[in-house]
């Protein structure tokens, strides 16, 4: 988490030095409508600043995955950047808006404007004065239109595939956005450093945004695939699904994920990889477990002989390291990572001791024989705890049965706030914030 929140708070930084060392917010002579017309610039740089960066993050870029730790960082970066527009864009709005409903309230007087500037402007900066009446106006409805888009990105029971849909639509929105910052952004900042950043990041913004809407987003990374076999786990409503690749795939480190899609209405799903890479048989394997509409009717939709696409890998949950020792906790379905690295270890055994804490509240006797086998093969010790019969896991007992853990590092896959909870119990005993590596599988 470290990286991206350095990233954050560095680019909150540096919008907010440039456009110091190009305006103030503290204008003289000082009065309510004179900070009003400075915040209403300094806030609207903030909002659409942060909305172009959360644009080029949606491209899944992948040489910047390694400098964010992950794609699934990276998502979590793109939802606080929204989260940060959506505010700075409200209370931009409402400076602009409300001010107005004030004066007709009552509540301020209007200012007094003094003569108009005879001044000669040069063609661009005339251009852009003449449409300042029609992009304030599309910039107020693109705004409504943007926070309701993200406000539903922001509801959990929001369903999947029409949160695809519709946070597509937020490109059309960035893109009125863009023009309604370009046109009322103060002339003069764009030939200073604030301008020339922002140029750039609307630039890039525009580009990911088309790039969006025209559906063209990882294709690079996309493989055509056809369904080989499928099994089914009834005490852990787990289906393993196997897909045999077509050329191109360039293969996958254990602990990636690829977005898979079966069904083009619905859309790509994110699914964490659960086998080893062989070029020689280019087959992948995908765990899933019935947690949702999507998820369980997978069983009833999926066939052997069905096409499907890949595209991927994604994802810096890799086991790479300098500890000597490592401990792994895959809680319930937050095994798969775990079961691809020890396909891994089976073949290229390392040198590492590795204990895996498996603790599951569901129970399936053939699971529990192939992860058993897997860890045997991989030379990985396996504690499996069945909540039901030998309780709940933490970090006593995890220190009970590994004296040595303080000079191992700690890799975590299963629900995010048990993650958080054990991070924050090992930190609290002296482990190194850069030893405890979670995935956080959350792509909204």
């Amino acid at each position: 988490m470290k990286p991206i929140k350095i990233f954050f708070a560095l680019l909150l930084l540096v919008l907010t030095a440039l456009w110091l060392f190009a305006d103030t917010l503290m204008p003289e002579p000082f009065s309510y409508f004179a900070f009003r017309g400075v915040f209403i610039q300094y806030s609207g740089v903030i909002a659409i600043g942060v909305m172009s960066v959360a644009m080029l993050l949606a491209l899944r870029l992948k040489w910047l995955e390694r400098y964010l730790d992950g794609l699934d960082k990276s998502y979590r970066l793109h939802k606080w950047l929204g989260i940060t527009a959506l505010v700075t864009s409200v209370v931009h709005w409402w400076m602009a808006q409300g001010s107005k409903w004030m004066v007709g309230w009552g509540w301020l007087d209007k200012p007094v404007r003094g003569p108009r500037s005879t001044e000669t402007l040069g063609f661009i900066e005339d251009l852009f004065r003449s449409q300042r009446g029609f992009a304030e106006s599309v910039g107020e409805w693109a705004f409504y239109a943007a926070v309701a888009l993200m406000v539903l990105a922001l509801i959990k029971r929001f369903p999947y595939h029409l949160f695809v849909k519709t946070h597509q639509l937020i490109s059309i929105a960035y893109l009125v956005l863009a023009y309604h910052s370009v046109v009322l952004i103060k002339f003069d900042y764009w030939l200073q450093p604030v301008g020339i950043l922002l140029a750039a990041l609307l630039t890039g913004g525009s580009v990911a945004a088309l790039l969006a809407l025209t559906g063209r987003i990882g294709n690079g990374r996309k493989v055509k695939g056809t369904i080989g076999s499928l099994s089914h786990y009834d005490g852990l409503r787990v289906l393993e699904s196997e897909v045999v690749l077509e050329k191109g795939w360039q293969g996958h480190a254990a602990g990636q994920f690829a977005f898979v899609t079966s069904n083009r209405k619905e859309g790509a799903h994110p699914y964490t990889i659960a086998s080893a890479w062989n070029p020689a048989d280019p087959r992948i394997v995908f765990i899933t477990k019935a947690l949702g509409d999507h998820t369980g009717r997978l069983r009833e939709q999926l066939t052997a002989g069905m096409p499907v696409t890949v595209e991927g890998p994604y994802g810096c949950f890799d086991f790479d390291d300098a500890p000597p020792r490592q401990i792994w906790i895959g809680a319930g379905i937050g095994i798969t990572p775990f079961i691809a690295r020890m396909k891994e270890l089976a073949k290229t055994p390392g040198d590492k001791p590795i204990d895996l804490f498996h603790p599951t509240a569901d129970y399936d006797q053939r699971a529990i024989d192939k992860l058993t086998a897997d860890a045997a093969a991989a030379g990985v010790t396996l504690h499996l705890l069945v909540s039901s019969k030998d309780g709940r896991l933490d970090c006593e007992r995890i220190f009970a049965a590994i004296p040595e853990w303080r000079a191992a590092s700690v890799w975590f896959c299963g629900p995010a706030g048990f993650g958080q909870s054990l991070r924050k119990a090992f930190m609290a005993k002296g482990l190194a914030a850069r030893h405890f590596h979670q995935e956080l599988f959350q792509m909204r």
